[in-house]
Formats: C-alpha cells, sequence, structure tokens
C-alpha cells in the first residue's frame, strides 16, 4: 500500500505543490521500513518453535531410537549442543554467517569479525535481511537454525561418540562448515548471487547436517554388532512424540522465514502441513508393500521426511507443488533410510542422511522446477541446474569441511568411545548416569 500511495502522489506532483512535497516523505518511508510490531511478534513466536524443535523435539526423536542404555547420552547430546551453540553464535558465528566481510573478495564465501560478540547490535539496529524486526530478535531467530544444524549431525554418530568429541566437533563444524555455508546462501554470498533459492534451510541446514553425518558414520565406523546384534528402538512413543514437536516447531522454521506476519508465512505454514502429510503416507504406504505391516517408526520418519523437504521450497512453490514435494521427499527419506543404508551397509545410526540428506535434496532440486512467481517473485528464473549447483557445492564443501575437522578431532582428544564403553552404554561411560526402573 505504501508504494501504491507514493506513486499516485508522483503522478500528481505536476498539479500540485502539496503531493510533490508528501513524495519524498512516502519514498523515505519505503526505503527505510518502520519496526513492525507484528512482525517481531511471530518472529518471537517462529523463535521459540524453533528452538523447541532441538530441545525437547530432537532430544525425544532421537532418544527414543537408541537403545536404553544410550538414552541418556543422546538427549545430553542435544541439550549441550544447544547450550554450546548459543555461546558460539554469540561469539562469532552471526557474524561470520550474516556480517559483512571488509575484504570484497572474502565476502563471498565468509563474513567478517565486525558483529563479534555482537558488537554493534543494538536496540535500533535491524539487519537487511528482516528490516522490520530488531537485529536481536533476527539475531536469535537464526541461533536457533545453527543450534539444530549440528544437533541433526548426532543421529549419525549415536552410541558411539565421545561426548567430549562432540563438543569440540560441534564448536569447530558450526564456525567453518554452518556459517561459511549460511554465508553463501544467505548472507550475501556467491551461492545466493547465482540464485540458489533455500526459503528456510534445505541446502543450508538439512544438506548440511545430512551429509556431514554421512562423513561422520563413515569414519567413525559401524557400532558394536550392528547387523548381528538386536538395535531397535527402545521406546517409540518418546519418538512419536519428539516428532510431533518437531512438526509443530517446524511452522516457526519455514512460516517464520517469510521474517514477517504475511501472506508468504501463512502460503508457507500450509505448503509445510501439505508436504508433510503427503511424505507420511509416502512412506507409510512404500513400507505397507515392502514390509507388510505400516510402522510407528515409519510414520515419523516419513513426516519429517516431508518437512525436511518442503523446507527450501515452502516459500516459493504453491500447495499443488507442496503435494509433489512431499510425496517426493517421503520417498527419498524411505529410498536413503532403508534401501541405501541396506545397500552400502554403512551404519547412520538414526538415518541423519537418509531422511535429512536425500530429502534435502530432493526438496532442493524440486525448488528449481516447481517455483512459482506468483507466490514469491524470487522465484522467477529458478531452475534445476542452478539448484543443482547450489546442492553440488554444498555437498563437496561440507563433505570435505567435515572430514577435515573429524581428522582433527580423531587426532587429538579422540573421536569413539572404547569398546568396554560403546557395550557398558555412553550413558554410564560418558555421563555416570542411567535409567532405572
Amino acid at each position: 500500500m505504501k508504494r501504491t500511495g507514493f506513486t499516485k502522489l508522483a503522478g500528481l506532483a505536476s498539479l500540485a505543490i502539496g503531493a510533490a512535497m508528501l513524495a519524498p516523505a512516502a519514498f523515505a518511508q519505503d526505503a527505510a521500513p518502520a519496526l513492525d510490531s507484528g512482525d517481531t511478534a511471530w518472529v518471537l513466536t517462529s523463535t521459540a518453535l524453533v528452538l523447541m524443535m532441538t530441545i525437547p523435539g530432537l532430544a525425544l526423536f532421537y532418544g527414543g531410537m537408541v537403545r536404553r542404555k544410550n538414552v541418556i547420552a543422546t538427549v545430553a547430546q542435544s541439550f549441550a549442543i544447544a547450550c554450546v551453540i548459543s555461546v558460539v553464535w554469540m561469539v562469532a558465528g552471526y557474524s561470520l554467517a550474516f556480517g559483512a566481510n571488509p575484504n570484497e573478495g572474502l565476502n563471498a564465501v565468509i563474513g567478517g569479525l565486525g558483529n563479534a560478540f555482537l558488537g554493534g547490535v543494538t536496540m535500533e539496529s535491524t539487519n537487511g535481511l528482516a528490516a522490520t524486526i530488531p537485529e536481536s530478535v533476527f539475531v536469535m531467530f537464526q541461533m536457533t537454525f545453527a543450534i539444530i544444524t549440528p544437533a541433526l549431525i548426532a543421529g549419525a554418530y549415536a552410541e558411539r561418540i565421545k561426548f567430549s568429541a562432540v563438543l569440540v566437533f560441534t564448536v569447530l563444524w558450526s564456525l567453518l562448515v554452518y556459517a561459511p555455508t549460511a554465508h553463501a546462501v544467505w548472507g550475501g554470498g556467491f551461492l545466493g548471487g547465482a540464485g540458489v533459492l533455500d526459503f528456510a534451510g534445505g541446502t543450508v541446514v538439512h544438506i548440511n547436517a545430512g551429509v556431514a553425518g554421512l562423513v561422520c558414520a563413515l569414519v567413525l565406523g559401524r557400532r558394536k554388532g550392528y547387523g548381528s546384534e538386536n538395535m531397535a528402538p527402545h521406546n517409540l512413543v518418546l519418538t512419536m512424540i519428539g516428532a510431533s514437536l518437531l512438526w509443530v516447531g517446524w511452522f516457526g522454521f519455514n512460516a517464520g522465514s517469510a521474517v514477517a506476519s504475511n501472506a508468504l508465512a501463512g502460503v508457507a505454514m500450509l505448503n509445510t502441513q501439505v508436504a508433510t502429510g503427503a511424505a507420511g503416507v509416502t512412506w507409510m504406504l512404500i513400507e505397507w508393500v515392502e514390509r507388510k505391516k505400516p510402522g510407528m517408526l515409519g510414520l515419523a520418519s516419513g513426516a519429517v521426511a516431508g518437512l525436511v523437504a518442503i523446507t527450501p521450497a515452502a516459500g516459493f512453490v504453491n500447495p499443488q507443488g507442496a503435494l509433489i514435494v512431499g510425496l517426493a521427499g517421503g520417498a527419498a527419506g524411505y529410498f536413503g533410510a532403508v534401501w541405501l543404508k541396506r545397500l552400502l551397509k554403512y551404519d547412520d545410526s538414526l538415518d541423519a542422511f537418509g531422511v535429512h540428506g536425500l530429502a534435502g535434496i530432493a526438496g532442493a532440486l524440486l525448488t528449481g522446477v516447481l517455483a512459482d512467481p506468483k507466490v514469491n517473485s524470487l522465484g522467477e528464473g529458478a531452475n534445476l541446474v542452478t539448484q543443482l549447483y547450489g546442492v553440488a557445492v554444498t555437498i563437496g564443501f561440507t563433505a570435505i569441511g567435515t572430514f577435515i575437522l573429524l581428522m582433527i578431532v580423531k587426532y587429538t582428544i579422540g573421536l569413539r568411545v572404547g569398546d568396554e564403553a560403546e557395550v557398558e552404554g555412553l550413558d554410564m561411560s560418558q555421563h555416570g548416569e542411567a535409567l532405572h526402573d
């Protein structure tokens, strides 16, 4: 409405001096939007929803899928990562991801340290990506993304990694892999500049975490007894509760990424629900045909695969496109978590790569095919080739970066617990605590 008003005033400038005086004022207001209480309230709410996705959502989702002797260790990983990244993001993560690098060439790949320790973030400041909300709210919203991404990786190394290794790896990976990826796509870097579309983190969060998870699984090797011992989830009710919290929290993830209380947030929310339901149905039907019975774990995993797949597309596709994304995401997730893992025999404990990596890739690629400019003008010119470029660069960078960091941790403090500690369970060996009847 502001733009329409300004156009009319400018058109009448030759007829009335008063209109000519109003036009510059309208322009100034349009160029520098005022803080909007509705937008701020929605992003504050979304921030809380996204944090809920990690604690307790992901913690319970993963905690229910491990064996009883590793439950405390698994939920502790999610909780500790939330604590550690809250500090890392404040100290340097935000600045590296969303700050400007004084070196123009380097700014294509990484931000600078001008906002280290949140220097320059004041009560009055805003980020250019979210001009209608306080920068402090934008910092906090993006922090929840930075928290859940390394927490997702934990699904790949569950039941066999040292707790100290989790902490060190998480800090290094957040600063040296996550922050550059976020900057490249969202912070003014080369992938966003090339036209790569990622509305809420299909590339930055899910492909990034999924690929890192696969590298972790390969480097750490299989759990003792993998393929011969029963490693079934100890409590699928916890997993269902965790998946449900992820589902609800994901509305903050996707609809919150509109960074405004507007129609785009509404369509992103609707698309999220449609895709999630479609993916859950897809996984269930495939499992029903293959195993003759639909499982609760499959339903939960399928829903999460749909949530992952729609994440890059949520604010670019229409509901019909969201349905296609959900169907594809459910199939991609099943392929990765069941067939591919069975074929290659790697031990991605809780299917971080199968669900997040492959469903994220499917969603990112389909964004280039299904983006509707009527939903979001930024989708104009979207194409499969550009999205494939973004996916390929992210896979390559994340895989190499994650491997290097794992080697650093391995040859300094060590990655994997000893055989006796693994058999005893990480609850006791790493934390000195255990579940009791």
